[in-house]
């Protein structure tokens, strides 16, 4: 009789597990490309596929997890910059490797355009990766591929979520300076601007909410946040709602003192949990001290403002939505097939 009863227990466990993994994978549609595709239009046309590598390059996802964990043992920022690379890659032409190139005698490369000059790091850990695949696969995985892998790792490695990544992008033969400079969202600017960015590459404000959530780890360079330390819309004040915090504010401006000098320094963007993926970005926000203009300004938008109340509440819901919306932002403009390339390495073209 109680094997009888294990055995039902077994089942019945097993049936729940499959409907919730189920479920949860049918979040990550195979081939979903919600947003600009290079100039090819929107839809189900990207082509991805979570098993592209599976026989061509079999040890992919654990080289690409093994080479992530030994840049973090050196460098627990490197997290959050791989995290970034990934977007500030996808968000200027498609999610295509053109982040890693060089400047070349045919164009200007987004790495020294101004939202990323001295600021986006992990080009060396890329390359570092890719060296050890093409070892192993030759001229069969992409760069852009790596990045969009590399990101993930970065997320879990830092105790956020897993989610599967759809694969077989393909690499850009260039990249533009200027397209950087226009799409990049900046710290700066109104939520309406942001949004509008979002939107173009047919993400929307869900997306923005939620992928701003990665400030919960890494670093903000001091000039990005002075003007709310001591000339807030020059007043000669404090912002007051870091004012409101006085401890913060304190702390904030020992780190980053009125001075010329102290631009280059960096601040915590989640000072209590800077290398730790959690929800507390969203409980900042509530308190009313985010670090950035376009954290904080989150909270003017009612329909942002309720999702940021609701990740503030619940770590699962954040960490959901936010591999799903990884996914989504990792299908912008992808080129499949035999458009693009695979390039040899990442900082070349050919």
């Amino acid at each position: 009789m109680d094997h009888k009863i294990s055995m039902y227990l077994f089942v019945s466990y097993l049936a729940i597990f499959t409907l919730f993994f189920k479920g949860f994978v049918s979040s990550f549609p195979s081939g979903y490309n919600n947003g600009y595709n290079n100039g090819h239009g929107y839809g189900l046309t990207s082509n991805l596929n979570y098993r592209f590598y599976d026989r061509s390059c079999p040890r992919l996802q654990m080289i690409v997890k093994s080479g992530v964990r030994r840049a973090f043992q050196d460098d627990s920022r490197i997290a959050a910059s791989l995290l970034r690379l990934h977007f500030h890659d996808c968000f200027v032409n498609g999610c295509d490797g053109s982040i890693l190139l060089n400047d070349s005698e045919d164009f200007k490369g987004e790495k020294n355009a101004r939202p990323n000059r001295n600021s986006v790091r992990g080009f060396e850990v890329i390359e570092d990766i890719k060296s050890e695949i093409e070892s192993s696969c030759p001229l069969t995985v992409s760069c852009a591929d790596i990045v969009a892998l590399a990101a993930r790792e970065a997320v879990v490695l830092t105790g956020g979520p897993f989610w599967p990544v759809p694969l077989g992008r393909r690499d850009s033969l260039t990249a533009s300076e200027q397209a950087a400079n226009t799409n990049l969202p900046s710290p700066f600017e109104p939520l309406e601007n942001i949004t509008a960015k979002f939107v173009t590459l047919g993400l929307d404000l869900k997306d923005v909410v939620v992928l701003s959530g990665a400030h919960t780890i890494g670093f903000a360079q001091c000039f990005v946040i002075k003007h709310r330390l001591f000339n807030f819309k020059g007043s000669g004040q404090p912002d007051p709602n870091l004012a409101a915090s006085s401890a913060l504010l304190s702390k904030l401006k020992d780190t980053c003192p009125n001075v010329d000098s102290s631009d280059s320094k960096l601040a915590a963007l989640d000072a209590a949990s800077s290398v730790k993926f959690d929800n507390a970005y969203y409980v900042n926000l509530m308190n009313n001290i985010g670090l950035l203009d376009s954290d904080q300004t989150l909270m003017t938008d009612p329909t942002a403002a309720a999702l940021v109340k609701s990740y503030s509440e619940n770590t699962y819901l954040f960490s959901r939505d936010f591999a799903v919306s990884m996914v989504k932002m990792g299908n912008i403009g992808v080129m499949t097939g035999s458009d693009g390339v695979i390039r040899a390495k990442c900082g070349f073209p050919g």
